[in-house]
């Protein structure tokens, strides 16, 4: 992981200084390039940058600045064009944001000529940001201390139908100033609220370990608008943000920006320090090693399970009141173990009894978009590391599902039955153990990557979320019949259109990315189905386009209802659940728990240790 740099004091710079340095340097300026005029009429003068730095050092949840206008129009007009029609954009896709993106436009300094012809304007614009005047501008109004004007770090970013950027305080590396270019298509055109893609700005509050961690939900939503310009000093346990999901597209609207960085001052250049402090708070990413998952040990007076023994007659009864009757057939059992132990994962169809599914599917079916948080449903955040709803106590009359789930968690999962049908079936003892129902609501919810540093853990979770049906004249108006349903295109949860399904990463190499996917539509690594089917076609696809993005996946689930998925996680195997869209048909249910587990070796092992 790159190091992260704390923002260290410049002597020289007091803002009265500033102001003085960046009138003078650009009365004087001998520069053969005129930046100045590139940028909107006023922006440079003492009095709008006194003005900004009063409104920065004022702002709330922590310190930033909006240049409401930053370039002369045409020129910004001609930099959309070039970007749109000259420019490639791929899209990428991570536990934390999905976004179409170009490379890093500090790499078109090494393009030939005749290319360089086609972005004239673009080049401009990059020159002017990073130029001398430009950073001396940034350092008037936030004070931030010296900036590279040789690190540039900047891209092209279209947010179209279904792209956000979820909570992130921007710190690594060099870092210094965050910053966003606004260019929202169509040009002319006002950029609504409704259509989502507002900068969100995040308080914080005090973790319960004493860290600095922001609060569920932003209190500052900044929509974009035309050639507005939003920068702020990244620092670690303040510069919470994120960016809203855009919830349109398809004609001709996106949320179009040029985003980047200012870094601190590379050697060789003014204001350089060798020798910076290491900050006092990790940054947001590196809180992300662990879950930290707080157990509970299972109890002392109870005589542990052994894999190779059978169920008892009184754990059968018990649990043949929940679990489909098939789980509970020894035989079925054993042919379970045997894969299980051979592939590490497992996901058994129909698991919970059909009786049960019956309670269960009706209520968890109610859209979610206007339900938010209520009754026993409480949300769990800090939202740099997850955000979801979890079951809490209420004095509200439950709903039948709200108390079914609240019996599997309280319950069923912890129970000593369970625990040894788990040993049965995973050939592993469970030691001690974590459960919780979660929620994921559209538009909200989601955990980001997460892994175990030096332990493994058995994973159980339990699927909820019901399938949503299409209908039969969008089966029509899309060419489909009944006659050719099996070659139906997959749709809404199954296809990866609204997130919500749980990943498995292998272990990263300290990369800026390290849970780069390909896109959910085209995941190819599922689980180990017990039914000896897939839900997906696995055949399509290969060769080059299983590139090195994809070999990092180890599983994808997609959401799916009364489905149990057992996975044995390695230590450093990061997991999440993907962010899940607003075009969600409802909400993502699951019964997840973690089982710290250890090895249960045979007597004759013993006996030759």
């Amino acid at each position: 992981m790159a190091q992260v740099r704390e923002r260290s004091p410049s002597p020289e710079l007091s803002s009265d200084s500033l102001l003085k340095r960046l009138k003078t340097t650009h009365s004087s300026s001998t520069s053969t390039v005129d930046h100045e005029s590139l940028f909107h009429t006023g922006l440079f003068s003492p009095e709008n940058v006194q003005q900004l730095h009063q409104a920065y050092a004022g702002s709330e949840p922590f310190k930033y600045a909006i240049a409401e206008k930053l370039f002369q129009d045409d020129l910004l007009k001609n930099v959309k064009d070039e970007c749109m029609n000259e420019l490639s954009f791929t899209e990428r896709e991570t536990d934390i944001y999905k976004v179409n993106q170009t490379g890093d436009l500090a790499s078109l300094s090494y393009l030939s000529e005749a290319q360089l012809a086609l972005f004239p304007n673009l080049l401009a614009l990059r020159d002017a940001l990073y130029s001398s005047e430009f950073r001396k501008f940034i350092q008037a109004v936030t004070g931030c201390g010296s900036l590279s004007g040789t690190k540039q770090d900047m891209s092209v970013n279209s947010y179209t139908r279904g792209c956000h950027l979820l909570n992130h305080d921007d710190v690594i590396g060099t870092r210094r100033v965050s910053y966003i270019l606004y260019m929202p298509l169509p040009y002319g055109q006002q950029w609504q609220k409704e259509w989502g893609g507002a900068l969100e700005l995040y308080p914080v509050q005090t973790g319960i370990d004493g860290i600095p961690e922001p609060e569920a939900a932003p209190c500052k939503a900044i929509p974009p608008s035309w050639n507005q310009f939003i920068f702020f000093e990244v620092q670690p346990g303040k510069s919470f943000h994120s960016v809203e999901e855009v919830v349109v597209g398809g004609d001709g609207r996106a949320r179009l920006s040029i985003s980047g960085w200012f870094h601190v001052a590379q050697e060789g250049e003014e204001g350089y320090q060798a020798d910076q402090a290491a900050p006092e708070l990790k940054s947001s990413r590196e809180q992300l090693t662990s879950s930290s998952t707080t157990f509970i040990e299972y109890s002392d007076s109870s005589e542990p399970p052994h894999p190779d023994s059978p169920l008892g007659t009184e754990y059968i009864s018990y649990l043949s009141k929940f679990l489909n009757p098939v789980y509970l057939q020894t035989r079925t059992m054993k042919a379970l173990m045997t894969r299980f132990v051979a592939e590490s994962n497992i996901e058994l169809h129909h698991f919970l009894s059909a009786s049960l599914v019956s309670k269960l599917e009706p209520d968890l079916a109610i859209p979610s978009h206007t339900a938010g948080v209520s009754g026993a449903w409480s949300p769990r955040s800090p939202p740099h590391k997850w955000r979801y709803c979890t079951l809490q106590g209420t004095t509200e009359p439950p709903r039948d599902s709200d108390v079914i789930l609240r019996q599997l968690q309280d319950e069923v999962f912890p129970s000593e039955a369970f625990r040894a049908w788990l040993s049965a079936l995973t050939h592993l003892l469970p030691l001690s153990y974590a459960v919780e129902a979660r929620r994921f609501r559209p538009g909200l919810d989601y955990t980001l990557a997460t892994s175990e540093g030096d332990e493994s853990r058995l994973d159980v979770v339990l699927g909820l979320t019901p399938q949503a049906e299409v209908e039969e004249n969008e089966r029509r108006s899309n060419g489909k019949s009944k006659a050719n349903e099996d070659d139906e295109e997959l749709h809404g949860w199954q296809a990866g259109e609204w997130g919500g399904w749980e990943c498995y990463m292998a272990p990263h190499d300290e990369e800026d990315d390290p849970a780069v996917y390909r896109s959910g539509s085209s995941k190819k690594h599922q689980a180990n189905d017990a039914s000896g089917s897939q839900d997906h076609d696995d055949t399509t696809g290969t060769g080059e386009q299983e590139d090195e993005e994809d070999e990092s996946t180890l599983i994808t689930v997609q959401p799916s209802f009364n489905r149990l998925l057992l996975v044995l996680r390695d230590e450093g195997v990061m997991r999440f659940v993907k962010y899940v869209s607003a075009a969600a048909a409802g909400s993502r249910w699951d019964v997840c728990a973690e089982f710290n587990v250890g090895m249960v070796q045979d007597d004759e092992e013993d006996e030759d240790s």
